[in-house]
């Protein structure tokens, strides 16, 4: 079996050997006497100098290119082979191989495609008349980057020149008995065209050699390339193979005469019994092809015969998460004026890059693919709200050899972003539809009774629906589009889900089309609650008059909320408005009852309201008689046109505030105390009167202005706001506790008699008993009779 293994590893040791030789020797092949020289016509050098110096900005795009005209070629050789089975008898494998050569610092890319003959070699790869390099650099001229001129060897060939000094093509075409060879150097204004001296080496095809320059040798490396061609061309249909070398080590042969033959039979004899000594071992070079490209584009097939399963596979493919599975997917084909395949998918976990809010610029979630070839990963084909969308777009009708900022303002880009728009949230509108799945288990049999009646098992209400669970996670980039995405506005505030003054449940989450649909006919708008917690806004006097009326509102309780509906201000036709502010109004209020009564209650108060908005100041734009507070003594509102609490709060914590005033974010206050309490009635009769002669003379106790200040404290506290002034509210607090304490004054008592105290002896040393260590004699000590007892 060990003589076996010897023979073939041996194989693939010269096999491999005369395979490097082969290369070896090609690289310093010289042209042979009978080759014609021709002269590239005067627009393909302007182009190859635009190519290498210009149009490809990242140098690996070669390999892309050199592999994306060796799948074309393959297809055509595919496609000719259904109607003549003869095109495929040289060569019957479709495939793609590439080969390095780090002594000769070469690539070698070679296919098994139609190939070409000496007359095509000319034309595709030196002249205008097949290359289109005319209409190419007519395109670049007019700025209409219509670039799509890539064929069999069109623009992208010469992308070779970006990492060789010298391209030498072999090439058999099924038309042509004679294999030619087409090479030329970088920065020559010639090439040549030849017979191939080594004969048919290809059978059919065609093979690209790359003699690299100093500052590209780190292609002729497999893990380089390996990482090049799982990054752009993973998806080829053809099967792509990357020869490797590996170095193992054999038992080393030697060649043995009969004599000798005996000799070791004697010895093995003599030395049966003897352990057997250490095998001389060798290093022998294998080479192997690997099989680079073995993810499959399912994109390209039917979905109705792609497995659940087969799609989160790919998901693991395309997001880079190997652990994560997709949370909902959409496949589908569009056509029109540009026709495009593309899945795109929903994650369950927050992507990376948007943790923390970050909407990195340079971080976008699809792969764009032309012709299964990547692209780039850079295109903006989303906008910036979606950039949690997963996923390949793949379109025949794209340029493949054009860079990212030309494509970008392409007006074909737009349209597949508008239509990749609307298809995801298609999907995620989708998805917050789906009925959640009941967890049915077959295999266990229900539980019965005594009597042997089956028990009905509760629903379990409390488990969240699927769309809340990622709604949670991902609400932020919804309502990040409501506010930019002015198109989509509509589509997406159906999306949006919010807790309510009526449910607590988990599954309590309802969107806005819910609210409209159950609106109480005492209202004409969405009420909505700004606020930090949820538990506060429920028990907060605000909310009072809605709870006695039995009208539903939203709690806003994240901070982008109010930034929401500050783009959106309607839905459905229904003006949103903040139970916050001013202005709340009523459709089951008699408006001429409330106006009269108003007018009694404004004229009655009217000495407070003076008094009080001259004592607070700025503090309160306006002093007020309130129509929906209960049980409070008084609120404090924004104005319709103001900030929130809410807001205000949000605005001063927001970073990067240098130089700014906080007036500037300050809400404009208005005071607004209940005629009905207590506290208002007591104060009313306090205050000075309204005539200003009686006032003057008239002198307020501190007791009444202790009381008017306390009466806004507690009315911001309650509405959510700050104290503007927490050194006045603590002296205040201060004389509050010294009232209801009976205190005559604040002097602070004497300090304590301490007693003198008596002398306490020092502590003995560390002993037992008392013992002194000193004192302790270990040798009394009768250890064998201590260890007996024990």
């Amino acid at each position: 079996m060990m003589g076996l293994f010897n023979i073939c590893t041996m194989f693939y040791h010269f096999t491999g050997l005369a395979r490097a030789e082969e290369v070896a020797e090609t690289d310093a092949y010289v042209p042979p006497p009978n080759a014609e020289s021709y002269a590239f016509e005067a627009e393909v050098n302007r182009m190859m100098d635009i190519v290498i110096n210009s149009l490809y900005q990242n140098k690996d795009v070669f390999l892309r290119e050199l592999i994306s005209n060796a799948s074309d070629a393959l297809d055509k050789i595919r496609f000719l082979s259904i109607t003549d089975k003869e095109k495929l008898k040289d060569k019957e494998e479709l495939e793609v191989r590439i080969m390095y050569d780090q002594a000769a610092k070469s690539i070698t890319i070679t296919d098994s495609g139609i190939g070409m003959t000496k007359d095509e070699l000319v034309k595709n790869l030196g002249t205008v008349a097949r290359s289109g390099t005319t209409n190419f650099l007519s395109a670049l001229s007019e700025g209409s980057a219509d670039m799509n001129m890539i064929g069999q060897f069109g623009v992208g060939f010469y992308s070779a020149f970006l990492v060789a000094d010298r391209v030498r093509v072999a090439s058999k075409s099924p038309d042509d008995p004679v294999q030619h060879i087409w090479e030329s150097q970088n920065g020559q204004s010639n090439f040549i065209v030849a017979e191939d001296p080594r004969g048919n080496t290809l059978g059919r095809g065609t093979e690209i050699t790359l003699y690299l320059k100093e500052d590209a040798e780190e292609y002729a490396d497999p893990k380089k390339l390996k990482t090049m061609v799982t990054h752009y061309s993973e998806f080829i249909t053809h099967p792509i193979l990357l020869r490797t070398e590996e170095t193992i080590k054999v038992p080393k042969s030697k060649p043995e005469s009969e004599d000798e033959e005996k000799e070791e039979d004697e010895d093995l004899q003599v030395d049966e019994d003897k352990e057997e000594q250490e095998t001389e071992m060798e290093e022998v070079t294998t080479f192997n092809w690997d099989k680079v490209n073995t993810n499959q584009a399912i994109w390209s097939r039917d979905k109705d015969e792609i497995s659940d399963d087969e799609y989160q596979e790919f998901w693991k493919v395309v997001s880079k998460e190997p652990y994560t599975n997709a949370t909902t997917w959409s496949h589908f084909n569009a056509e029109g004026n540009i026709n495009f395949r593309s899945i795109l998918y929903l994650p369950d976990q927050i992507p990376q890059n948007l943790r923390f809010g970050n909407f990195k610029d340079e971080a976008h979630g699809l792969k764009l693919y032309v012709r299964k070839v990547l692209i780039s990963e850079q295109f903006e084909l989303l906008p910036k709200w979606l950039a949690f969308v997963k996923g390949v777009v793949d379109s025949d009708d794209l340029p493949l050899n054009v860079n990212r900022e030309t494509l970008q303002e392409s007006k074909i880009i737009k349209v597949i972003g508008k239509k990749l728009t609307r298809k995801a949230i298609e999907m995620i509108k989708k998805f917050s539809e789906e009925e959640p799945e009941q967890e049915q288990k077959e295999d266990e049999e229900a539980e019965v009774d005594e009597d042997g009646n089956p028990i009905e098992k509760k629903k379990d209400e409390d488990k969240e629906h699927p769309y809340i669970s990622w709604y949670k996670k991902f609400s932020p980039s919804l309502k990040m589009g409501v506010i930019e995405d002015d198109a989509s506005r509509t589509k997406l505030a159906k999306l949006l889900r919010f807790k309510s003054s009526k449910f607590n449940g988990a599954n309590d989450w309802i969107s806005l089309d819910d609210y409209v649909s159950r609106m109480s006919d005492k209202q004409d708008e969405i009420f909505f609650f700004p606020g930090e917690n949820i538990e506060e806004m429920k028990t907060s006097h605000f909310m009072d008059v809605f709870n006695k009326k039995d009208i539903e509102v939203l709690f806003f309780d994240d901070p982008v909320d109010e930034y929401l509906v500050q783009h959106m201000s309607s839905f459905d036709g229904k003006k949103f408005q903040a139970i916050t502010k001013e202005g709340v109004k009523f459709k089951d209020e008699d408006e001429d009852f409330q106006r009269r009564r108003e007018k009694v209650y404004k004229e009655k108060f009217r000495p407070l309201t003076k008094f009080l908005k001259k004592t607070y100041g700025s503090q309160v734009s306006r002093v007020v008689i309130s129509k929906r507070l209960g049980d409070a003594p008084a609120v404090v509102s924004s104005a319709d046109w103001s900030h929130s609490s809410n807001m205000e709060r949000v605005m001063k914590a927001q970073a990067f505030q240098h130089g700014r005033d906080p007036s500037e974010v300050s809400t404009v206050k208005v005071l607004e105390i209940n005629p009905r309490h207590p506290f208002i009635t007591q104060l009313l009769l306090l205050s000075p009167p309204e005539d200003d002669d009686q006032a003057k003379s008239f002198v307020v106790p501190p007791s009444t202005l202790d009381a008017a200040w306390t009466l806004l404290d507690v009315a911001l506290l309650n509405s959510g706001f700050g104290l503007s002034n927490v050194k006045g509210f603590t002296k205040r607090m201060t004389r509050v506790l010294k009232d209801s304490f009976g205190l005559d004054s604040l002097e602070l008592e004497p300090e304590i008699d301490v007693p003198e105290e008596e002398d306490v002896p020092d502590e003995p040393d560390s002993n037992f008993g008392g013992m002194n260590m000193e004192d302790f004699n270990m040798d009394s000590l009768d250890f064998d009779s201590m260890t007996e007892e024990l």
